[in-house]
Protein backbone atom coordinates (compact mmCIF):
# COMPACT_ATOMS: atom_id res chain seq x y z
CA UNK A 1 0.00 0.00 0.00
CA UNK A 2 1.49 3.36 -0.78
CA UNK A 3 1.49 6.36 1.44
CA UNK A 4 -2.05 8.18 1.90
CA UNK A 5 -2.90 11.66 0.15
CA UNK A 6 -5.12 14.72 1.16
CA UNK A 7 -7.68 12.08 1.28
CA UNK A 8 -8.86 10.83 4.27
CA UNK A 9 -8.62 7.36 1.80
CA UNK A 10 -5.49 5.03 0.87
CA UNK A 11 -3.85 4.93 -2.22
CA UNK A 12 -2.97 2.61 -4.26
CA UNK A 13 -0.98 1.40 -7.19
CA UNK A 14 -3.50 -0.43 -9.61
CA UNK A 15 -1.14 -3.10 -9.39
CA UNK A 16 -1.84 -3.47 -5.91
CA UNK A 17 -5.79 -4.11 -6.40
CA UNK A 18 -4.98 -7.34 -8.36
CA UNK A 19 -6.10 -11.03 -6.92
CA UNK A 20 -3.09 -13.06 -6.12
CA UNK A 21 -0.88 -14.60 -8.89
CA UNK A 22 0.65 -14.16 -11.99
CA UNK A 23 -1.83 -13.61 -14.09
CA UNK A 24 -4.13 -11.48 -13.14
CA UNK A 25 -3.42 -7.73 -14.49
CA UNK A 26 -2.95 -9.02 -17.97
CA UNK A 27 -3.32 -7.51 -21.62
CA UNK A 28 -3.78 -9.08 -24.67
CA UNK A 29 -2.25 -10.95 -26.93
CA UNK A 30 0.51 -9.56 -29.55
CA UNK A 31 1.23 -9.84 -33.23
CA UNK A 32 1.38 -13.13 -34.35
CA UNK A 33 -0.47 -14.58 -31.76
CA UNK A 34 -4.22 -13.05 -32.77
CA UNK A 35 -4.78 -12.69 -36.57
CA UNK A 36 -7.72 -10.59 -37.84
CA UNK A 37 -8.16 -13.72 -40.05
CA UNK A 38 -8.73 -15.80 -36.75
CA UNK A 39 -12.32 -14.58 -35.56
CA UNK A 40 -15.05 -16.47 -36.46
CA UNK A 41 -19.32 -16.29 -35.97
CA UNK A 42 -19.10 -17.58 -32.72
CA UNK A 43 -17.26 -19.24 -29.67
CA UNK A 44 -15.35 -17.07 -27.10
CA UNK A 45 -15.74 -12.94 -27.12
CA UNK A 46 -13.19 -10.51 -27.69
CA UNK A 47 -13.05 -7.47 -25.70
CA UNK A 48 -11.87 -4.83 -28.32
CA UNK A 49 -11.31 -0.89 -27.40
CA UNK A 50 -14.85 -0.87 -28.87
CA UNK A 51 -16.56 -2.24 -25.90
CA UNK A 52 -15.24 -0.21 -23.46
CA UNK A 53 -16.71 2.51 -22.03
CA UNK A 54 -16.00 5.18 -19.16
CA UNK A 55 -18.09 3.05 -16.84
CA UNK A 56 -20.36 1.07 -19.38
CA UNK A 57 -19.91 -1.79 -21.60
CA UNK A 58 -21.02 -1.46 -25.12
CA UNK A 59 -21.67 -4.32 -26.83
CA UNK A 60 -22.33 -3.24 -30.50
CA UNK A 61 -19.01 -4.60 -31.69
CA UNK A 62 -18.77 -8.34 -31.26
CA UNK A 63 -16.14 -10.81 -32.15
CA UNK A 64 -15.03 -14.03 -31.68
CA UNK A 65 -12.16 -16.81 -32.03
CA UNK A 66 -12.60 -20.90 -31.62
CA UNK A 67 -12.82 -22.57 -28.10
CA UNK A 68 -9.14 -24.36 -29.58
CA UNK A 69 -7.65 -20.64 -30.34
CA UNK A 70 -8.75 -19.81 -26.50
CA UNK A 71 -6.90 -22.50 -25.21
CA UNK A 72 -3.99 -21.08 -26.78
CA UNK A 73 -4.47 -17.29 -24.90
CA UNK A 74 -5.85 -18.69 -21.84
CA UNK A 75 -3.64 -16.44 -19.70
CA UNK A 76 -5.43 -12.97 -21.61
CA UNK A 77 -9.05 -14.24 -20.46
CA UNK A 78 -11.47 -12.92 -18.83
CA UNK A 79 -14.84 -13.45 -17.21
CA UNK A 80 -17.72 -11.44 -16.01
CA UNK A 81 -16.95 -9.47 -12.84
CA UNK A 82 -12.98 -8.63 -14.10
CA UNK A 83 -12.34 -5.04 -14.84
CA UNK A 84 -11.31 -4.03 -18.57
CA UNK A 85 -8.86 -1.06 -19.23
CA UNK A 86 -8.31 0.24 -22.41
CA UNK A 87 -4.82 1.35 -23.37
CA UNK A 88 -6.16 3.94 -25.68
CA UNK A 89 -7.62 7.11 -25.62
CA UNK A 90 -10.23 8.57 -26.17
CA UNK A 91 -10.14 8.88 -23.11
CA UNK A 92 -6.94 6.76 -22.00
CA UNK A 93 -7.22 3.96 -19.01
CA UNK A 94 -11.67 3.71 -19.21
CA UNK A 95 -12.64 1.26 -17.63
CA UNK A 96 -15.51 -1.24 -16.96
CA UNK A 97 -17.09 -3.97 -15.65
CA UNK A 98 -16.94 -7.22 -18.15
CA UNK A 99 -20.83 -8.35 -18.32
CA UNK A 100 -22.51 -11.33 -18.06
CA UNK A 101 -23.17 -11.53 -21.70
CA UNK A 102 -21.04 -14.53 -22.26
CA UNK A 103 -19.41 -16.32 -20.05
CA UNK A 104 -16.02 -16.48 -21.56
CA UNK A 105 -13.71 -13.73 -23.05
CA UNK A 106 -10.30 -12.75 -24.36
CA UNK A 107 -9.20 -9.08 -24.27
CA UNK A 108 -7.32 -7.95 -27.75
CA UNK A 109 -3.66 -6.40 -27.98
CA UNK A 110 -5.07 -2.65 -26.89
CA UNK A 111 -6.91 -4.14 -24.01
CA UNK A 112 -6.49 -5.01 -20.24
CA UNK A 113 -7.49 -6.96 -18.01
CA UNK A 114 -7.56 -6.97 -14.44
CA UNK A 115 -9.23 -9.08 -12.01
CA UNK A 116 -9.82 -7.63 -8.11
CA UNK A 117 -8.31 -9.12 -5.14
CA UNK A 118 -11.89 -9.18 -3.91
CA UNK A 119 -11.27 -10.30 0.04
CA UNK A 120 -10.17 -5.97 -0.09
CA UNK A 121 -11.83 -4.36 -3.04
CA UNK A 122 -15.04 -3.58 -4.88
CA UNK A 123 -15.39 -4.05 -8.90
CA UNK A 124 -18.09 -1.32 -9.02
CA UNK A 125 -15.99 1.03 -6.49
CA UNK A 126 -12.76 0.13 -8.26
CA UNK A 127 -14.22 0.88 -11.98
CA UNK A 128 -15.83 4.29 -10.75
CA UNK A 129 -12.50 5.07 -8.91
CA UNK A 130 -10.38 3.99 -12.38
CA UNK A 131 -12.24 6.72 -14.37
CA UNK A 132 -12.24 9.64 -11.60
CA UNK A 133 -10.37 12.52 -12.55
CA UNK A 134 -7.84 11.57 -9.95
CA UNK A 135 -7.03 8.14 -11.75
CA UNK A 136 -7.48 9.83 -15.24
CA UNK A 137 -5.48 12.73 -14.94
CA UNK A 138 -2.23 10.51 -13.23
CA UNK A 139 -2.98 7.82 -16.37
CA UNK A 140 -2.69 11.26 -18.80
CA UNK A 141 0.08 12.45 -17.52
CA UNK A 142 2.12 9.06 -17.63
CA UNK A 143 0.34 8.00 -21.25
CA UNK A 144 2.83 8.61 -24.39
CA UNK A 145 1.46 9.54 -27.96
CA UNK A 146 1.11 13.13 -29.52
CA UNK A 147 -1.37 11.68 -31.75
CA UNK A 148 -2.66 8.26 -30.25
CA UNK A 149 -2.46 8.31 -26.80
CA UNK A 150 -1.67 5.43 -24.89
CA UNK A 151 -0.52 3.84 -21.84
CA UNK A 152 1.44 0.34 -21.53
CA UNK A 153 0.45 -2.24 -18.96
CA UNK A 154 3.39 -1.99 -16.84
CA UNK A 155 2.85 2.00 -16.46
CA UNK A 156 -0.57 1.35 -15.55
CA UNK A 157 0.23 -0.83 -13.00
CA UNK A 158 1.91 2.25 -11.28
CA UNK A 159 -0.84 4.78 -11.83
CA UNK A 160 -2.91 5.90 -8.29
CA UNK A 161 -5.95 4.95 -7.28
CA UNK A 162 -8.22 5.99 -4.11
CA UNK A 163 -9.78 3.75 -1.83
CA UNK A 164 -11.44 3.15 1.53
CA UNK A 165 -11.90 -0.14 3.41
CA UNK A 166 -13.94 -2.54 1.59
CA UNK A 167 -17.64 -1.96 3.35
CA UNK A 168 -17.17 1.77 2.63
CA UNK A 169 -16.49 0.91 -0.88
CA UNK A 170 -19.36 -1.38 -1.44
CA UNK A 171 -21.89 1.53 0.18
CA UNK A 172 -20.33 4.01 -2.27
CA UNK A 173 -21.05 1.56 -4.72
CA UNK A 174 -24.49 1.06 -3.66
CA UNK A 175 -25.20 4.58 -3.82
CA UNK A 176 -23.58 5.27 -7.12
CA UNK A 177 -25.80 1.86 -8.52
CA UNK A 178 -28.92 3.75 -7.27
CA UNK A 179 -28.08 6.75 -9.03
CA UNK A 180 -27.11 4.83 -12.47
CA UNK A 181 -30.14 3.63 -12.11
CA UNK A 182 -32.67 6.27 -12.29
CA UNK A 183 -30.36 7.25 -14.94
CA UNK A 184 -30.81 4.01 -17.23
CA UNK A 185 -34.59 4.53 -16.65
CA UNK A 186 -34.54 8.11 -17.34
CA UNK A 187 -32.57 6.97 -21.25
CA UNK A 188 -35.07 4.61 -21.66
CA UNK A 189 -38.22 7.02 -21.04
CA UNK A 190 -36.87 9.26 -23.43
CA UNK A 191 -36.21 6.22 -26.26
CA UNK A 192 -39.79 5.43 -25.94
CA UNK A 193 -41.24 8.84 -26.22
CA UNK A 194 -39.05 9.44 -29.21
CA UNK A 195 -39.81 6.07 -30.44
CA UNK A 196 -44.01 7.62 -29.84
CA UNK A 197 -43.33 11.12 -31.48
CA UNK A 198 -41.78 9.22 -34.43
CA UNK A 199 -44.80 6.53 -34.62
CA UNK A 200 -47.09 9.85 -34.07
CA UNK A 201 -45.62 11.85 -37.00
CA UNK A 202 -45.98 9.06 -39.30
CA UNK A 203 -49.42 8.42 -38.70
CA UNK A 204 -50.05 12.14 -38.45
CA UNK A 205 -48.12 13.24 -41.59
CA UNK A 206 -50.27 10.02 -43.51
CA UNK A 207 -53.95 10.10 -41.99
CA UNK A 208 -54.28 13.15 -40.34
CA UNK A 209 -57.03 14.21 -37.42
CA UNK A 210 -60.25 13.53 -38.68
CA UNK A 211 -63.79 16.08 -37.63
CA UNK A 212 -64.21 13.79 -34.25
CA UNK A 213 -60.21 14.42 -33.09
CA UNK A 214 -59.33 11.77 -33.42
CA UNK A 215 -56.89 9.86 -35.60
CA UNK A 216 -58.41 9.12 -39.36
CA UNK A 217 -58.76 5.06 -39.44
CA UNK A 218 -55.74 3.43 -41.82
CA UNK A 219 -56.46 3.93 -45.81
CA UNK A 220 -56.99 -0.38 -45.84
CA UNK A 221 -59.57 0.03 -43.23
CA UNK A 222 -61.25 3.10 -45.03
CA UNK A 223 -60.10 3.56 -48.41
CA UNK A 224 -63.19 5.69 -49.12
CA UNK A 225 -61.54 8.44 -46.89
CA UNK A 226 -57.80 8.89 -49.12
CA UNK A 227 -56.69 9.29 -52.52
CA UNK A 228 -53.07 8.73 -54.33
CA UNK A 229 -51.10 11.53 -54.28
CA UNK A 230 -46.78 11.84 -55.66
CA UNK A 231 -46.67 11.22 -51.98
CA UNK A 232 -48.76 7.78 -51.28
CA UNK A 233 -52.48 7.89 -50.15
CA UNK A 234 -53.57 11.07 -48.15
CA UNK A 235 -56.85 11.75 -46.88
CA UNK A 236 -59.13 13.30 -49.73
CA UNK A 237 -59.31 16.59 -47.56
CA UNK A 238 -55.36 17.19 -48.34
CA UNK A 239 -53.46 18.73 -51.42
CA UNK A 240 -49.63 18.07 -51.81
CA UNK A 241 -47.66 21.66 -52.47
CA UNK A 242 -44.07 22.41 -53.15
CA UNK A 243 -41.56 24.29 -50.50
CA UNK A 244 -41.96 27.14 -53.86
CA UNK A 245 -45.60 27.52 -53.27
CA UNK A 246 -45.37 27.57 -49.40
CA UNK A 247 -42.83 30.87 -49.22
CA UNK A 248 -43.39 33.80 -47.10
CA UNK A 249 -44.21 37.16 -48.87
CA UNK A 250 -41.06 38.63 -48.71
CA UNK A 251 -37.67 38.87 -50.08
CA UNK A 252 -36.23 36.36 -50.14
CA UNK A 253 -37.83 33.82 -48.81
CA UNK A 254 -35.22 31.52 -49.04
CA UNK A 255 -31.87 32.34 -48.60
CA UNK A 256 -28.17 31.37 -48.36
CA UNK A 257 -25.54 33.19 -47.55
CA UNK A 258 -23.77 36.26 -47.36
CA UNK A 259 -20.81 34.88 -49.79
CA UNK A 260 -17.41 36.04 -51.18
CA UNK A 261 -17.01 39.64 -50.43
CA UNK A 262 -19.77 40.47 -48.82
CA UNK A 263 -18.70 39.63 -45.31
CA UNK A 264 -15.22 38.71 -45.16
CA UNK A 265 -13.21 37.28 -42.34
CA UNK A 266 -11.64 40.25 -40.89
CA UNK A 267 -15.64 41.73 -40.17
CA UNK A 268 -16.39 39.72 -37.68
CA UNK A 269 -16.35 41.22 -34.27
CA UNK A 270 -15.98 40.18 -30.73
CA UNK A 271 -19.59 41.21 -30.02
CA UNK A 272 -22.46 42.62 -31.93
CA UNK A 273 -25.27 40.67 -33.74
CA UNK A 274 -24.79 37.03 -34.22
CA UNK A 275 -24.13 35.76 -37.48
CA UNK A 276 -25.37 31.98 -37.30
CA UNK A 277 -24.10 29.02 -38.52
CA UNK A 278 -24.24 24.95 -38.85
CA UNK A 279 -23.21 24.55 -34.91
CA UNK A 280 -26.42 26.54 -33.69
CA UNK A 281 -28.84 24.20 -36.00
CA UNK A 282 -29.28 20.86 -34.59
CA UNK A 283 -32.30 18.40 -35.19
CA UNK A 284 -35.03 20.09 -34.02
CA UNK A 285 -33.10 22.45 -31.45
CA UNK A 286 -31.89 26.21 -31.75
CA UNK A 287 -28.29 26.03 -29.98
CA UNK A 288 -28.27 29.87 -28.65
CA UNK A 289 -24.37 29.87 -28.18
CA UNK A 290 -22.89 32.45 -30.15
CA UNK A 291 -19.59 32.47 -31.47
CA UNK A 292 -19.31 34.37 -34.42
CA UNK A 293 -20.08 38.41 -34.81
CA UNK A 294 -21.21 41.39 -37.01
CA UNK A 295 -21.78 45.28 -36.16
CA UNK A 296 -24.85 46.87 -36.44
CA UNK A 297 -23.21 48.40 -39.28
CA UNK A 298 -22.81 45.59 -40.68
CA UNK A 299 -25.86 43.33 -40.25
CA UNK A 300 -27.58 46.54 -42.14
CA UNK A 301 -25.82 46.45 -45.09
CA UNK A 302 -26.93 42.46 -44.79
CA UNK A 303 -30.61 42.85 -43.58
CA UNK A 304 -31.45 40.51 -46.59
CA UNK A 305 -29.91 37.39 -44.56
CA UNK A 306 -31.85 38.30 -41.43
CA UNK A 307 -33.57 35.95 -40.09
CA UNK A 308 -36.95 36.32 -38.55
CA UNK A 309 -38.76 33.92 -36.04
CA UNK A 310 -40.12 30.32 -36.81
CA UNK A 311 -37.72 30.49 -40.12
CA UNK A 312 -36.84 26.75 -41.07
CA UNK A 313 -33.03 26.49 -41.16
CA UNK A 314 -31.18 23.48 -42.56
CA UNK A 315 -27.54 22.78 -42.52
CA UNK A 316 -25.26 22.09 -45.74
CA UNK A 317 -22.40 22.05 -44.60
CA UNK A 318 -21.15 19.35 -42.02
CA UNK A 319 -24.16 17.03 -41.47
CA UNK A 320 -26.14 18.03 -44.41
CA UNK A 321 -30.64 18.17 -43.67
CA UNK A 322 -30.13 19.50 -39.87
CA UNK A 323 -33.38 21.05 -39.37
CA UNK A 324 -34.56 23.53 -36.43
CA UNK A 325 -36.86 26.28 -36.55
CA UNK A 326 -34.94 29.96 -35.25
CA UNK A 327 -36.82 30.42 -31.85
CA UNK A 328 -39.48 33.71 -30.92
CA UNK A 329 -36.47 35.42 -28.96
CA UNK A 330 -33.86 35.57 -31.18
CA UNK A 331 -33.49 39.15 -31.90
CA UNK A 332 -31.57 40.63 -34.68
CA UNK A 333 -29.30 37.60 -36.31
CA UNK A 334 -28.33 37.20 -39.33
CA UNK A 335 -27.51 33.67 -41.56
CA UNK A 336 -24.59 32.57 -42.96
CA UNK A 337 -23.75 30.67 -46.82
CA UNK A 338 -23.69 26.94 -44.63
CA UNK A 339 -27.23 27.21 -43.86
CA UNK A 340 -30.41 27.40 -45.97
CA UNK A 341 -33.03 29.59 -44.33
CA UNK A 342 -36.76 29.80 -45.10
CA UNK A 343 -39.42 31.69 -44.46
CA UNK A 344 -43.04 30.02 -44.95
CA UNK A 345 -46.18 31.46 -45.09
CA UNK A 346 -47.49 30.51 -41.88
CA UNK A 347 -51.32 31.24 -42.92
CA UNK A 348 -50.56 28.49 -45.40
CA UNK A 349 -48.49 26.11 -43.60
CA UNK A 350 -46.95 24.97 -40.21
CA UNK A 351 -43.14 25.43 -39.47
CA UNK A 352 -42.77 23.07 -37.15
CA UNK A 353 -44.25 20.55 -39.16
CA UNK A 354 -42.37 21.14 -42.03
CA UNK A 355 -39.26 21.38 -39.97
CA UNK A 356 -40.57 17.91 -38.96
CA UNK A 357 -40.76 16.70 -42.47
CA UNK A 358 -37.02 18.07 -43.30
CA UNK A 359 -35.76 16.04 -40.31
CA UNK A 360 -37.73 13.18 -40.86
CA UNK A 361 -40.36 12.06 -43.59
CA UNK A 362 -39.15 9.43 -46.29
CA UNK A 363 -40.57 11.61 -49.07
CA UNK A 364 -38.12 14.68 -47.96
CA UNK A 365 -35.24 11.97 -47.48
CA UNK A 366 -35.86 10.20 -50.54
CA UNK A 367 -36.39 13.69 -52.60
CA UNK A 368 -33.00 15.28 -50.89
CA UNK A 369 -30.95 11.95 -51.81
CA UNK A 370 -32.03 11.73 -55.25
CA UNK A 371 -29.85 15.11 -55.59
CA UNK A 372 -26.86 13.25 -53.88
CA UNK A 373 -23.71 14.21 -56.38
CA UNK A 374 -20.32 11.77 -55.62
CA UNK A 375 -22.76 9.25 -53.44
CA UNK A 376 -22.80 11.54 -50.82
CA UNK A 377 -25.04 14.88 -50.12
CA UNK A 378 -22.52 17.94 -50.49
CA UNK A 379 -25.12 20.50 -50.04
CA UNK A 380 -29.11 20.97 -51.45
CA UNK A 381 -29.33 23.20 -54.58
CA UNK A 382 -32.15 25.89 -54.15
CA UNK A 383 -33.95 23.64 -56.88
CA UNK A 384 -33.95 20.66 -54.69
CA UNK A 385 -35.77 22.55 -51.83
CA UNK A 386 -38.15 24.49 -53.68
CA UNK A 387 -38.90 21.29 -55.73
CA UNK A 388 -39.25 19.13 -52.09
CA UNK A 389 -43.16 18.26 -51.83
CA UNK A 390 -45.33 18.41 -48.67
CA UNK A 391 -48.40 16.94 -47.57
CA UNK A 392 -50.64 20.15 -46.93
CA UNK A 393 -54.11 19.39 -44.94
CA UNK A 394 -56.30 22.18 -43.90
CA UNK A 395 -54.46 24.77 -41.86
CA UNK A 396 -56.84 24.03 -38.81
CA UNK A 397 -56.01 20.40 -38.88
CA UNK A 398 -52.45 21.12 -39.15
CA UNK A 399 -52.50 23.05 -36.08
CA UNK A 400 -54.08 20.41 -33.75
CA UNK A 401 -51.36 17.53 -35.22
CA UNK A 402 -48.77 20.15 -34.12
CA UNK A 403 -50.34 20.68 -30.67
CA UNK A 404 -50.45 16.72 -30.36
CA UNK A 405 -46.90 16.57 -31.64
CA UNK A 406 -45.40 19.54 -29.56
CA UNK A 407 -46.85 17.83 -26.84
CA UNK A 408 -44.89 14.74 -26.79
CA UNK A 409 -41.93 16.52 -27.72
CA UNK A 410 -42.00 18.88 -24.00
CA UNK A 411 -42.07 15.61 -22.39
CA UNK A 412 -39.23 14.10 -23.74
CA UNK A 413 -37.61 17.96 -23.11
CA UNK A 414 -38.80 17.39 -19.69
CA UNK A 415 -37.18 14.05 -19.16
CA UNK A 416 -33.96 15.12 -21.05
CA UNK A 417 -33.60 18.07 -18.69
CA UNK A 418 -34.24 15.43 -15.84
CA UNK A 419 -31.50 13.14 -17.49
CA UNK A 420 -29.31 16.22 -17.47
CA UNK A 421 -30.18 17.39 -13.86
CA UNK A 422 -29.01 13.37 -12.39
CA UNK A 423 -25.90 13.16 -14.24
CA UNK A 424 -24.68 16.25 -12.81
CA UNK A 425 -26.17 15.39 -9.53
CA UNK A 426 -24.26 12.26 -9.87
CA UNK A 427 -20.95 13.50 -11.35
CA UNK A 428 -20.66 16.14 -8.23
CA UNK A 429 -21.53 12.84 -5.79
CA UNK A 430 -19.13 11.36 -7.22
CA UNK A 431 -16.56 13.83 -6.91
CA UNK A 432 -17.29 13.78 -2.95
CA UNK A 433 -17.59 9.91 -2.61
CA UNK A 434 -14.66 8.86 -4.21
CA UNK A 435 -12.29 11.15 -2.71
CA UNK A 436 -13.82 10.78 0.55
CA UNK A 437 -14.54 14.66 0.57
CA UNK A 438 -18.18 13.03 2.00
CA UNK A 439 -18.22 10.21 3.86
CA UNK A 440 -20.83 7.27 4.00
CA UNK A 441 -19.60 6.14 7.37
CA UNK A 442 -22.41 7.22 9.06
CA UNK A 443 -25.05 5.29 7.13
CA UNK A 444 -22.68 2.05 7.82
CA UNK A 445 -22.95 3.00 11.15
CA UNK A 446 -26.53 3.07 11.75
CA UNK A 447 -27.04 -0.15 9.46
CA UNK A 448 -24.60 -1.71 12.21
CA UNK A 449 -26.79 -4.14 14.23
Amino acid sequence: MSEPTHSPFSRYQLAELAAPGSDTFVDGPFGSSLKSHEYVDAGVRLIQLQNIGEGEWRDENKKFITARKFKTLERHGAVPGDIAIAKMADPVARACLVPPVSEQFVVVADCIRLRLDESRFDAGYVVRSINSPYTRREAENKAIGSTRVRINLSVLKTVGCLAPALPEQREIARILDTFDTAIHETEAIIAKLRAVKQGLLHDLLTRGIAANGELRPPQSEAPHLYKESPLGWIPKEWGVNQLAELLADVDPAMRSGPFGSALLKQELVDAGVPLLGIDNVHTERFVADYTRFVTPRKFAQLARYAVRPDDLMITIMGTVGRCCLVPEDVGQALSSKHTWTISLNQDAYSPYLAMLQVNYSPWVLGHFARDQQGGTMAAIRSDTLRSTQLPAPPRREQHLMEERLREVGARIDLEIESLAKRHAEKSGLMDDLLTGRVRVTPLLESAAP
